[in-house]
């Protein structure tokens, strides 16, 4: 299947690692010029050389940026733009998850700061890439968690802001399916990923296993028996991304391994 991205431009955020960085890696084996974006420069420079090294083609570049700060991101958006010849065809919001904690333990800080880093920033990096996609339309997806379904226990920052992502994306594909935007999100199960170990960790300390054990117990939950990879997550999401979805928007694609019981 021909998915139509080469030489489409795409801005990932959060690309330096985990789940961020395999979208942008699928994006430009695909042939999509590529613009890495997080916090870390030294890890973006790294990626970037990754990237250039299986690109069918197409540009990959790099801008940090901490998406909590209007300014930054304003300068982002400005950077693409200019790179990219003044488009923006794609955009990936992704964010990594706020600590765990249970309610009685968080402070008001804790909340705002969860508000800027998983809802905030999604708003306004939509906000900011509108008016280079309306002419031509464009693809957006928003990276939430599978707890917009089945809210996970001791999570409940992550549980609040992400189901705000998922009310504001079905919302939004209403509001600009006029314009050829098609947006969704996506929401991954129990990936191997950075955050998936740090809770996995957690769970050990609390019931003192190891965090072998901790993991081989969530395995048993997921049907398919292990935990999913960042690049099976990627190949769902880059779909959403490309030129083949064509009636696909407001939707929320979970990506799981069948874990969760919710329909």
């Amino acid at each position: 299947m021909d998915l139509d991205l080469r030489g489409k431009k795409a801005l990932v955020i959060g690309s330096s690692q985990g789940l961020g960085k395999a979208i942008a890696s699928e994006l430009a084996l695909e042939g999509a010029d590529v613009m890495l974006a997080s916090r870390s420069e030294d890890k973006l420079r790294r990626v970037q050389q990754e990237l250039r090294d299986l690109a069918a083609g197409g540009q990959v570049e790099y801008t940090t940026v901490d998406v909590t700060d209007q300014l930054q991101i304003e300068h982002l958006i400005e950077r693409t733009s200019e790179v990219f010849g003044g488009r923006i065809d794609i955009l990936v919001n992704n964010a990594g998850g706020p600590p765990p904690a249970s309610f009685e333990e968080l402070e008001d800080e804790a909340w705002l700061q969860a508000f800027q880093l998983n809802l905030l920033s999604y708003v306004r990096m939509i906000r900011s890439v509108l008016p280079l996609m309306k002419t031509d339309g464009g693809r957006i997806v928003n990276i939430a968690s599978s707890s917009v379904k089945q809210p996970i226990p001791g999570l409940i920052l992550s549980n609040t802001m992400r189901m705000g992502v998922l009310g504001m994306t079905k919302t939004l594909s209403q509001e600009l399916a006029p314009y050829g935007i098609l947006i969704n999100t996506a929401a991954p199960g129990k990936i191997e990923t950075d955050r998936i170990m740090q809770l996995n960790q957690k769970r050990a300390d609390q019931h003192g296993i190891s965090v072998q054990e901790a993991a081989r117990q969530e395995m048993q939950g997921i049907p398919l028996g292990r935990f999913g990879t960042p690049e099976e997550f990627a190949k769902a999401v880059v779909f959403l991304l490309s030129g083949a979805n064509t009636y696909i928007t407001g939707t929320l694609q979970v990506i799981d391994g069948g874990a969760m019981n919710a329909v």
